[in-house]
């Protein structure tokens, strides 16, 4: 974890000296909040004047720009720490892959995971509050405050996630075979349906239709204009929106590819999700479908967040560059899954392994 503290520390300095040459959501943030110091409280709202919001009182005591951008860098650090926590207490057994890396130590040093999560911006804490929530989630009556932390940012920062994330938990409760006592699960799903009612305004104001009388439809025609939207804003622009599902969520998960980015960035990109899609190749067999459907409740909640999450994804998104950043926060709950099914694998093998040395 100290090799990842001066790793995560090396790209926040790559992502500042890029954000000083180049467009950049942290200058704005920054400039917003050096100049709302008065007006504080109206930025206390879900989305993205939460991000001016968390760096007034930063700039109200003069901290520069870069010192604000470390704060942060600082919280996609923590959030780190949480997602080893969350993978070390639920997955025991060490993973290789490729014949010689370490799985875990592949995953946490993924180079994208920490270009996005270094800055003044939505994707450090994010990061943090989703690794946060669900390193609590498993045993929430010991980790209540993280919880709360942890939904806090998570749903300040993009209301809508905390939708997925909830979701994702209560259907892992309900149909996982992890021991929780029935006290615990009743609590847990009771607490995400009632905030579910009381957010639901925030939650689908995010796409404007708090008021919809149609949400189905008026979901559809967002998503068409806001795809569209980003497509022809973008350098780095892919019509998603005649794509068939399977399509939207390769793309979703694994590009930029070679020939989509040429650049020196995007060939960085390409070969991280190169490995994206030999670590989602191992799980293309039938074991993993006999898996999943007996698997751990919080397996079942890190696959139905994955899967939810990027679903509503694929729909608005149309930018090379913005899915990168976008899928950055939700790409651990995948991996999640991966990582225990491959643990689950070498298990088996073992007690076969030791059942035959018994029988010999």
């Amino acid at each position: 974890m100290r090799k990842l503290y001066w790793y995560h520390l090396a790209f926040f300095g790559i992502y500042y000296v890029y954000a000083l040459f180049n467009p950049s959501d942290s200058k704005l943030y920054f400039k917003v909040a050096s100049e709302s110091q008065d007006l504080w409280p109206l930025l206390f709202v879900p989305g993205t004047k939460f991000i001016s919001f968390f760096a007034v009182p930063f700039t109200s005591l003069g901290i520069s720009y870069m010192s604000v951008m470390l704060i942060c860098a600082w919280m996609g650090y923590v959030g780190f720490v949480y997602a080893y926590l969350f993978f070390k207490e639920n997955i025991t057994i060490n993973v290789k892959v490729f014949k010689r890396f370490d799985l875990l130590t592949l995953l946490l040093f993924l180079p994208n995971m920490h270009f996005w999560t270094v800055s003044l911006g939505k994707g450090s804490i994010i990061f943090m509050g989703l690794m946060v929530f669900v390193y609590a989630v498993r045993f929430p009556q010991k980790r209540i405050i993280a919880l709360l932390i942890g939904s806090f940012f998570v749903y300040m920062v993009r209301p809508h996630i905390m939708f997925f994330v909830l979701v994702g938990v209560m259907v892992g409760l309900i149909t996982g075979r992890q021991k929780l006592s029935a006290g615990v699960k009743i609590l847990v799903i009771a607490a995400s349906i009632g905030f579910l009612i009381a957010a639901s305004n925030s939650i689908l104001a995010v796409a404007d239709l708090q008021n919809s009388e149609n949400i189905v439809d008026d979901f559809e025609q967002f998503s068409v204009q806001r795809a569209e939207g980003l497509y022809e804003k973008a350098g780095s622009g892919v019509d998603m929106s005649n794509y068939p599902l399977p399509f939207k969520f390769f793309t979703f998960w694994f590009r930029p590819l070679f020939v989509d980015s040429p650049s020196v960035l995007g060939i960085f990109s390409s070969l991280e999700n190169l490995i994206y899609l030999f670590l989602f190749a191992k799980i293309l067999n039938r074991r993993f479908l006999m898996f999943i459907r007996r698997a751990p409740s919080m397996v079942k909640m890190a696959a139905i967040t994955f899967l939810t999450t990027s679903f509503a994804m694929t729909f608005v998104m149309s930018n090379l560059g913005i899915i990168m950043r976008q899928k950055a926060m939700v790409m651990y709950f995948g991996f999640f899954v991966i990582y225990y099914f491959l643990a689950n694998e070498k298990w088996l093998q073992m007690q076969k392994k030791n059942a035959q040395t018994v029988v010999s």
